[in-house]
């Protein structure tokens, strides 16, 4: 059945039919075009507005007819003839679009591996005289090929004559021979099949922002990326005023990006900012390949290291509610129906459906979570009743409050060089003795999620159940990474997330951890700018002793004297729901 493929809203059913009708005319095998069909292509093409893209295999078919540019209407994997790396796919791509052809075009020829790509430039629908081709074609550009890494491909502008008339089959193949005898590669399998995420990072600097905490932002980035098991394969960077707001960084930057990508073999593009749903898709319509922003990345992280399944249900809703706001961009397919007149449907559409599928799904994970939250409100009650102090660790991720806590009280928890390493909180009991009188106390550390410049709200809300552990502890150990070069801004960014809780408490302690990891001059900076502070080095028990009698001094301040149970407790042994990790 002959399928017109592309965006065909909007295009009356006549013209469609006259696009069917193109799979049935048949090329010269020596001619990239004739003059027959480059008419018809070009009178559909200013009729219904659109480019028209289509492709011809080497015995002159027809093989698929797309409304759109190459970038647009790509032939698919399945489609493309099963090749070896050094040989040409065996189809060309004939296409005619009102502007010449860009990167992003060179970039289809080569994902593809056509035999060649001719771009007829055709006048403004408006001046097109019917019946006369070579006043309605303004350029004739033809591109293929070369064995260069650096630019794998050559462009010439040639006569719609030369096109019309010279024997191209000759050429094609001496263009395949000089590939092969190079050994250029130009599968791109190592970016497709391989087992990781081959990542293109894009930087935007805007206004307000130092070049310092840009390049922490790009570090962080890596950072993550790295985390959710993904390898950062190069970086495109830009300096703006304000994010453009159809593609963030402007068409010039889309062609570098897309260029980039071919390059460095990415199949993933990050962007270290949040991006709208209209904007990541008009990207991944011009670059052809999946675009991403930081957020989601974190979101992927989460979803990776959620081990219990109060932690997987968090991840889900997070999940969900970034997904449902950005549902409207995924293109036509997922188009809702207008309200007017000729725009209504026999039915809801397919967005409304996973609109609706998704907000069930949404209220059933919330019910959830406010059971969670319940349980663990009772497990705190029952902490009440033993009279025992809790403190929460908090911090920025990979700070080592996971480490202070196994240090402190044997615990098991998964430690690792990683943004993120612990989603779960695990709460264990910590005894202390105070030297002055050998009276022993006992205390609860409960270690918590990691926090992040610009935490996303999704997961500020989905982990409500898990910050509660914060909101509703005796004090704060507020833990920092004195071994990081942002270890200030991390502080304060700490500092934004707690006052975004609904609460949280008075009493915090500022822990720098990691001090056999830092500069003299960082520490003489730190001891100066907060005295009170203390300095340990979790991972070689350093400052630890002074630890556990600072912890000595809030439980006498608190005047909270436990009771000495005679069995464990649920303190010691915390229920499932509550005990992750």
């Amino acid at each position: 059945m002959a399928t017109v493929h592309g965006n065909l809203q909007g295009i009356k059913s006549s013209h469609i039919k006259q696009l069917e009708k193109l799979y049935e005319q048949r090329l010269p095998g020596d001619r990239l075009l004739t003059p027959d069909i480059a008419e018809q292509l070009t009178t559909l093409s200013q009729t219904i507005h659109h480019p028209i893209s289509g492709y011809v295999n080497r015995r002159g078919q027809i093989i698929r007819v797309g409304v759109g540019t190459p970038v647009q209407t790509p032939l698919s994997e399945t489609d493309l003839p099963r090749r070896s790396g050094d040989r040409l796919s065996g189809i060309r791509c004939i296409t005619v679009q009102f502007q010449p052809p860009d990167t992003r075009e060179f970039v289809a020829l080569m994902r593809q591996r056509l035999d060649a790509l001719v771009v007829l430039t055709v006048a403004d629908p408006k001046g097109h005289r019917k019946g006369n081709v070579d006043a309605a074609i303004q350029q004739v550009h033809l591109a293929h090929i070369v064995p260069d890494p650096e630019q794998p491909w050559t462009v010439e502008t040639i006569a719609p004559d030369t096109l019309f008339e010279e024997d191209f089959g000759d050429r094609i193949h001496e263009w395949e021979r000089d590939i092969q005898q190079a050994g250029f590669d130009l599968s791109n399998a190592p970016a497709v099949q391989a087992d990781h995420d081959r990542v293109l990072l894009v930087g935007v600097m805007a206004n307000g922002m130092t070049e310092q905490q840009f390049e922490d932002s790009i570090s962080e980035l890596v950072r993550l990326v790295e985390s959710a098991q993904g390898e950062v394969v190069g970086m495109v960077q830009q300096k703006r005023s304000r994010p453009d707001s159809q593609t963030v960084i402007g068409q010039g930057k889309v062609e570098e990006v897309t260029l980039e990508a071919q390059r460095s073999r990415a199949n993933l593009i990050v962007f270290n900012r949040d991006i709208s749903a209209t904007q990541a898709r008009n990207l991944e319509e011009q670059i052809g390949l999946l675009v991403v922003d930081r957020t989601e990345v974190i979101l992927d992280i989460f979803a990776q290291r959620a081990r219990s399944q109060a932690g997987k249900l968090q991840v889900e809703l997070a999940q969900l509610e970034y997904m449902l706001p950005r549902l409207r961009g995924r293109g036509q397919a997922m188009s809702r129906l207008g309200a007017g007149i000729g725009t209504r449907g026999p039915g809801e559409t397919k967005l409304e459906t996973e609109r609706r599928t998704i907000q069930r799904r949404i209220n059933q994970l919330q019910q959830e979570v406010d059971q969670l939250q319940a349980h663990r409100a009772r497990l705190r009650h029952q902490r009440e009743q033993q009279a025992m102090p809790a403190i929460a660790l908090v911090g920025y991720t990979n700070a080592g409050k996971s480490t202070l806590l196994n240090t402190l009280t044997q615990a098991e928890v998964y430690t690792a060089d990683q943004l993120f390493a612990t989603l779960d909180p695990t709460t264990r009991r910590l005894t202390v003795m105070n030297p002055d009188t050998g009276d022993r106390r006992d205390l609860l550390l409960t270690d918590t999620v990691g926090f992040i410049h610009h935490l996303p709200p999704a997961l500020m809300d989905a982990f409500r159940a898990t910050l509660e552990e914060v909101t509703e502890a005796d004090a704060l150990l507020h833990v920092v990474d004195l071994s990081h070069p942002a270890w200030e801004r991390h502080i304060q960014s700490v500092q934004n997330v707690l006052d975004e809780l609904p609460s949280s408490p008075d009493d915090v302690l500022l822990v720098f951890n990691k001090v056999d990891r830092t500069d003299s001059e960082t520490l003489a900076l730190a001891q100066q700018t907060y005295p009170q502070a203390l300095f340990i080095s979790a991972t070689e028990r350093l400052g630890l002793e002074t630890l556990r009698q600072r912890l000595v001094q809030f439980i006498d301040v608190h005047d909270i004297t436990p009771p000495k149970p005679d069995h464990p407790t649920d303190a010691e042994q915390p229920d499932p729901a509550h005990r992750f990790g």
